[in-house]
This record gives structure tokens, sequence and C-alpha cells, in this order.
């Protein structure tokens, strides 16, 4: 019988996966201060690559100076990351995996260590949050528009827009943070405007075969399912995008919310119309059985974070062994590091309890 995970996935525009992998969009702290790519960082990602990935996917690449997340992220606002993101495509390609630079902004979530006052659609004054003026929203939309030609002058496949996690596309879309007055806030029409208006402007922007995707995630940070699930249902039913990636936390969790428990989080999305665009979603899958639980659950791909971190063959050890289990956790540091994570990494991920083995006392 044949694994569907290995079956290849088309999109609505530009070439196939040639399976149902996607690499997620992981944090890892290793470009360099001005957002340039590091020798580590594309190192890592070509790894990914060479595993057997169908789709090898950046960090989250912020698009403006005012954006930056965290410390050696990633950027994609200036001409002088164009190079670096060039040489990293070709080098995805050349591993027969499609690539994608994932576009970000953190907005309330900066580092103000990084860009002093950091902005969102509304003010928090206890954090030094300053709100966006409308011009500056428009700026904001533009912008990432310009970062998605960049990644299509440099040679991707594609562009995955960042709406998730409580970052600034997120905020927009939450009530709870988003008190505008103006036609970025009210109602879900005005809130969702900027991310469409996102989605249109890259589709005029780029090639008629340049790929787009949408990360959502439906709970937290203020968001409400429901209203998560109809922008996911205008954004599936416009067909300007190619995939919604649904970041789930974990794929079989229930609703938060209690009025909606009873079945998985995932069925609320994987019921929905979606015409030609293809659906995925991530959260903690480690084995060969969870990828396989997600496209028996409605997906036509999963999204894959911590397994790839773990291992860099992840899609090619599952091919191997229909019953691939990750390795158990937390991993040593020297496993980490053969699995092409720098010390900054693997410092990193210290962060995540029980992610990595405690240094001995010496």
């Amino acid at each position: 019988m044949s694994d569907r995970l290995f079956e290849p996935l088309s999109l609505s525009r530009g070439p196939a996966l040639k399976n149902r992998f996607m690499l997620a969009p992981l944090t890892n702290r290793q470009s360099h201060a001005d957002g340039r790519l590091s020798d580590a960082e594309h190192k890592w990602l070509e790894m990914r690559a060479a595993g057997g990935f169908g789709l090898t996917m950046t960090a989250a690449a912020h698009v403006q100076p005012v954006g930056q997340g965290f410390t050696g992220q990633l950027g994609v606002f200036d001409e002088e990351h164009v190079a670096g993101l060039t040489a990293l495509a070709d080098a995805i390609r050349a591993k027969g995996s499609l690539s994608s630079v994932q576009l970000h902004h953190a907005g309330s979530r900066a580092e103000t260590a990084l860009v002093g006052a950091p902005v969102a659609p509304s003010a928090v004054p206890d954090r030094g949050v300053r709100a966006l003026t409308e011009a500056e929203v428009e700026a904001l939309r533009d912008d990432f528009i310009a970062g998605a030609v960049r990644a299509e002058r440099a040679g991707f496949d594609g562009v995955e827009i960042h709406g998730a996690h409580g970052y600034i596309l997120a905020e927009f879309l939450s009530a709870e943070s988003n008190s505008r007055g103006d036609d970025y806030g009210g109602s879900l029409e005005n809130r969702a405007r900027i991310l469409f208006e996102i989605v249109d402007g890259i589709r005029a922007a780029t090639r008629p075969d340049f790929q787009l995707g949408l990360r959502l995630s439906p709970e937290r940070f203020g968001l409400v399912l429901e209203e998560i699930r109809d922008v996911a249902v205008q954004a599936m039913a416009g067909g300007k995008i190619d995939y919604l990636d649904m970041s789930l936390w974990d794929v079989r969790k229930e609703p938060e919310d209690d009025r909606l428990k009873g079945r998985s989080l995932l069925s609320y999305f994987a019921e929905l119309p979606r015409g030609p665009v293809r659906l995925g979603a991530a959260g903690k899958v480690m084995t060969a059985e969870d990828a396989r639980d997600v496209l028996d659950a409605g997906c036509d791909f999963v999204v894959i974070g911590r397994a790839a971190i773990l291992r860099h063959d992840f899609p090619e050890r599952v091919r191997r062994d229909p019953a691939y289990r990750s390795p158990p956790l937390p991993a040593s540091v020297p496993h980490l590091l053969g699995e092409g994570l720098s010390d900054e990494f693997v410092h990193y991920m210290r962060r995540w309890p029980g992610f990595v083995e405690e240094e001995a006392a010496g």
C-alpha cells in the first residue's frame, strides 16, 4: 500500500511538492545582527532540504526593522539581504525541495532592546507600544509586499504570510488588541483588511506562478476561533493563496473555548471548503503515525517543527521506517550540533523546557 505522505502535492501555482512534508518556519536566532543570512542558518536549512522536505521554509523574516522580534532574526526588508537569500534559494532547489520565505513583523512583541518603541495596531502604554498611524499601516502593508518581491527576486518559489501567534497581523485580527477607529479596526472585515490587502498586493506584484501561503493560529493572544475560521474561509474562497498553514500547538488538542470542546481544533478547519487551496497543520507531530494522522484528519500536508530540529532528515526516516519515532527528549548537545544546529541555536533551544539535556555541573 502506498504511503500518502510520499505522494506529490500539486499547488494551484508553481511546482508541486514531491511529498507532503513542509518544514515549519522555526526561530533559530542564527542570522547576523543586520538581518543578513549567516552561514550557520544557511547550513541548517540546506540540511533540511537535503533531508527530504517537500518544502523548506525559512524562519520568520521581518519586513521592517521595527518589526524585529528577537536577536539573530533573518531580515527581508533591505536589498542587502537579497544576496544571502539568493544563495539559500539556489541551495534548497539543488537539494530537490521547494523554498519559501516567511514574512513577519513582531508588532508589540518586538524586543524593545532591538527596536526601541514597538508598534502595533493600538497603543499599549504600560509596555511602551505605540499605535500605528493609518499611513504607517499602509506602509506596513507595502513592506510585506516588498519583502515578497525580494524573495521572488532571490529565486524562492514563494512566501508565507505570518498571521499567527500574536504578532502584528494577528494583533490586527484580534478585537482585544485592535481598538482602532479607522478602516483597519472595528468589524472583523476591517480588522482583517490589512491581511487581505497584503495577499492581494503580493499576488499583483509577483509572477503568476509565485506560491503564496498564509499561517494562522485560532486561539490565544485575543484570537477567537470562530473569527479565525471566517478569515480562513475568506482566504481559501478567494483562491489567491495556495496553502493555509494552521499552527495549532498540538494537532490533537481540543479548543480552549469550553463552548467548542468535544472535537479537535483541527477539525474546525479541515471541514471548511477549500477549493484548490491546500491545508496543512503544525503541532507536536513527532512520529510517522502523527504525520499520517494529520492527513487522515483531512489535511493535505503536515508541517514539521521540533521533529525537524531533532532530525534534519525526518521525512527520509519516515520513508524508510513507517513506524519511525523522533529521538526521546531531552536531546544531547552533541546530537543537536550533529543535526546542524549552531551553538547559538542550541542555546535558544534551552528555553524550551526539557528539550536540551542539562549541562553537568563541574
